[in-house]
This record gives C-alpha cells, structure tokens and sequence, in this order.
C-alpha cells in the first residue's frame, strides 16, 4: 500500500475479506507492506485499524517500500496529482502497478506510464473498480448482444451535492489545484467511465474510435479555480453493437457537480444516474455511478404489443464489502497469466479518456501547476 488515505483502507479491507465467497478461489492477497510518506508511526497506525494481519511490514517512505523485496504489486492510492511520480518510482523498482483514477493529471503523463511498463515488461492497470463489478461486465454483454438494440445516446452523472465553502474550503484535495483537484478528474471519471465502456468499450477492439467530437462547459469554483461543475457532450462516429457508420451516430452526456447530487436525498429515488438508450429499449443503472446497486432492463413498446415486462437486477456485495476487490482479483490473474495490462481497462482506452479530459480542461481553461503537468521524472512534489 503505497499511501495511508481513506481509499487505501477501503481497499485493504476488501482485500481481507475470504474471496471464496465471491468465487473466486483460483486467487488470494496478502498485504505484506504499508508505506506512509510522513511517518512509519502512521503506516503502523494503518495496519492497527484495517486489521492487517502479520507479517506486514511499514514504511516511512515511498523509497522503503518499493525496495521491499516480499512486494510484488504496489498500489498507488495518493491524490491524482502525485500518480506520475509515484508510478514512475514504483515502476523504476521493478514492482506491478495498480494505480487509483484519474490514472494522471494529463495524456502525456499516462503515455508515458504505460511505455516505461511496457519496456519493463510490468503489469500497470488504472484501478477503475466500477469496470469489474458483475454487473457492470453484464450491462456490457447485453449491450454485446443487442439486449436494447443499436445503442444511440448514454447519460450519466456523478455528482455530490455539498456546501462547497464550508465543506471544502481551499485546501481539501477536492478543491486544492495543487492537488489537482476540481470534479472532474475525481468525479467525472466516473461518468466518462460509463460513456466510455457502453459505447466504446462493447465494440471488437480494432472498431473502437475515439470520440469525433468534445464539447464541454465548465465552472470553475471562485476561491481556487478548480472546477465545481462540468457537463460533457460526446459524439462517437458509430453506434454498438453493430458498429455502424453515419447516420448512426452516438451521443453521450457525461455530468459532475459538486453542489448539487445525483441523488439528493440519497434514498435512491431520483431514478437512474445512467441511461442506456438503444433502438429496443433502455438499460437504467441505479446507485451512485462509482458503486451502482442495481439495474433495469425496459424494452421498447411494439405497436399493439402489451406493455413489456421490465427486468431488474440488483448486483451483491460479498462479504459486505465495498466492491474493490473484483479490480483486486483482476490484477492478481493477470500477473499470475504474465499479461500487462487488462482487457477490461487497457492502457489505450485509459490514454483515449485522459485526452478527453484534456481537451475538456481546455475548454474550460482549467490548468494546474507546471510540477503537477511535468512529464519530468523525478519532480519533488
């Protein structure tokens, strides 16, 4: 564990939970070290309170832990800001990488990540969990299979309704460019994600193109300059499952505030954060679009047909746990198979969603600190 936050902890205790009772018995982790960069007082401190059990070591330094030799995957749960850096060093040390979303601040910075892997012959994956929950890879095979039809347009929001100034300030990491911060590399991820792996991801990997256009509007928060909100239109040149050309066309609308909600009284009944819509009917995912609890199939109403029964699934969490470590087990198989990246998030759809997010901080005229874009290897964060 490369970082003590509070995404670290939700990854570990993932982690400990027994994965037989998610069926996964052929893989199994085992966290034999934690790293703080303030103090080794911390990472004991982590290990006390996520329940590791022994041997774990701890580390007062990134530098430690990279250069523990029981390591064999590392995993990078520091601010966005800090993930070129701290890929690279882990990277530089021979280890495997699972790095937290935004896997980097800019497109230049994740090619690189993935050509230094690459020449290293080391697994690197953006730790994007949503991807591999099951009911994230069942939406994706309905839509394979042409459940709802040629799907045309996709809406998805990620957004948590706060007081921005009296919750965040101008130091949280949510606000703090120096940090990288703003919505949408920490919450817009999360809709591009759904855009990205309903109507991109579903097609044959040789068909997928990049979005033909961007368009987006952003605000940015009057006390640091990070944006609070930020809508994005997407047109891809096909639509999925058959990959057609013009007129067939697909939209997306991707969508992140930080003052108002998806869900604003979070009871789940603002209806769906994402809809799928096809030519025979609309997939609806329910729950926040990091976490989504459960979907529902509505076909399309045929001219003198009664009204279709509408299907509804709800995904489970074994164990009680979060979701995390389906992400987690991936990375364990694909180590195990020596590949170096997984096919569910592959380094080149990683890199097509980054220079999405660069065009649109273009357009919003949102830049972070000169260190915090560098490509410089190293840079002292």
């Amino acid at each position: 564990m490369l970082s003590t936050g509070w995404i670290a902890s939700v990854f570990v205790k993932d982690l400990l939970i027994n994965p037989e009772l998610r069926s996964s018995s052929d893989v199994s982790h085992t966290v034999v070290a934690v790293a703080s960069s303030s103090s080794k007082a911390n990472a004991d401190k982590f290990i006390r309170e996520t329940g590791i059990p022994g041997p774990c070591a701890s580390y007062g330094s990134y530098e430690e832990l990279v250069a523990d030799p029981n390591v064999d995957v590392v995993y990078v749960a520091t601010p966005h800001s800090h993930h070129f850096q701290n890929v690279m060093l882990v990277l530089g040390s021979g280890k495997h990488v699972l790095c937290e979303k935004a896997f980097t601040v800019n497109a230049t910075q994740a090619k690189i990540l993935c050509e230094t892997a690459k020449k290293k012959n080391l697994f690197l994956m953006e730790a994007v969990w949503t991807r591999y929950f099951p009911l994230s890879v069942q939406i994706r095979e309905l839509i394979r299979k042409g459940e709802i039809g040629e799907v045309l347009r996709v809406v998805a929001d990620n957004s948590f309704g706060d007081d921005v100034e009296q919750k965040w300030g101008t130091k949280h990491r949510m606000v703090n460019k120096d940090l990288a911060g703003g919505c949408l590399l920490d919450l817009g991820i999360y809709s591009l994600t759904w855009v990205f792996q309903t109507l991109y991801h579903t097609l044959p990997r040789e068909q997928r193109k990049p979005p033909s256009s961007v368009s987006a509007h952003m605000s940015l928060y009057h006390l640091t300059g990070a944006d609070e909100a930020t809508n994005i239109l997407l047109t891809f040149p096909t639509s999925t499952p058959s990959n057609s050309a013009p007129p067939h066309q697909s939209h997306a609308v991707a969508m992140t505030n930080l003052r108002i909600a998806s869900d604003p009284g979070q009871n789940r009944s603002s209806g769906p954060s994402i809809r799928i819509s096809g030519t025979k009917g609309e997939i609806q995912v329910f729950g926040p679009a990091f976490r989504p609890e459960k979907y529902k199939i509505i076909p399309a109403r045929q001219e003198g047909q009664e009204t279709p029964a509408v299907k509804e699934v709800e995904c489970q969490f074994p164990g009680n746990g979060m979701g995390m470590y389906w992400e987690a087990d991936e990375v364990a198989r694909c180590i195990r198979d020596g590949k170096l990246e997984s096919d569910t998030m592959p380094w080149e759809e990683s890199i097509v969603i980054m220079e999405v997010m660069d065009e649109v901080r273009r357009q919003g005229g949102l830049t972070y600190p000169e260190k915090i874009e560098s490509t410089a290897y190293p840079v002292q964060m």
